[in-house]
């Protein structure tokens, strides 16, 4: 179940960074007129981020998936 979970909620997260990354491609010049002391196509800055997005997504798929692992499906369809 936790996996099912986890599987479903990186490939929504990997969408979502994927579709990111081409945003940034896309507007290179808006953000090189906002962007102070780095270029927008520094690949040390650009794969941080996306390290860090894939972490948090990571963690923000797994931690309510192990919760909900952990309940009895009986103790929850009685509750209902």
């Amino acid at each position: 179940m936790t996996a099912l979970v986890l599987t479903e909620g990186v490939q929504l997260a990997a969408v979502g960074i994927g579709i990111g990354l081409l945003a940034s491609w896309g507007l290179l010049r808006v953000l090189r007129s906002q962007l102070y002391g780095i270029s927008p196509t520094n690949l040390g800055v650009t794969s941080l981020a996306v390290l860090v997005l894939s972490g948090v997504a990571f963690l923000a798929c797994y931690l309510p998936a192990r919760r909900a692992a952990k309940v009895d499906p009986m103790v929850a369809l009685r509750c209902e």
